[in-house]
């Protein structure tokens, strides 16, 4: 579910690039309840260590997309912070929930990747602050679909892995 919000929102934001503050806003903000709100789920429905974590990536999530809601009048700038913090969090939290799941799952690098690509974007992000929201737009798109990608790949693996030891 996270995966297939994530390849919307990042083809929107690429069939739409020159789009306003605040409809990107509502994008980003949308995206980040669906995808934190899944997360919180997936968290409550494992047992485990890697729980913990799934659960700090969705109320991360979820804090960003109520922020962007909350504020949608914000600057580009303000966004670009926003978005920014959030993909460092959620990413260093994936990656912990990747390194968590090495003892349930084999190949769990997809989890992994994800999160150092979310990482990588939110540092790309600080380091290039003055970016214009065209190219902060093309650049959210391309993370989204990578980063959804990633996370459907995961999802694959988690599903053969459930029915490979035959739990529910």
């Amino acid at each position: 579910m996270r995966g297939i919000a994530a390849i919307i929102f990042g083809l929107l934001a690429l069939l739409w690039p020159g789009i306003t503050v605040l409809v990107l806003v509502a994008f980003f903000g949308a995206y980040a309840l669906v995808s934190g709100i899944a997360a919180v789920i997936a968290g409550a429905r494992h047992e485990g260590g890697h729980r913990a974590w799934l659960i700090v990536t969705g109320i991360l999530g979820i804090l960003a997309g109520i922020i962007a809601f909350v504020w949608p009048g914000i600057t580009s700038l303000a966004l670009l912070y926003v978005v920014a913090a959030w993909a460092i969090f959620a990413g260093v939290a994936d990656v912990m929930t990747g390194i968590k799941m090495r003892d349930v799952i084999d190949n769990e690098w997809e989890h992994i990747v994800a999160g150092a690509l979310s990482v990588i974007f939110g540092v790309l992000l600080l380091v290039w602050p003055g970016a214009g929201l065209l190219a902060l737009a093309w650049l959210v798109g391309v993370f989204a679909i990578l980063y959804g990608i990633a996370m459907i790949a995961l999802a694959f693996r988690v599903k053969n892995f459930r029915t490979r030891v035959g739990t529910p």
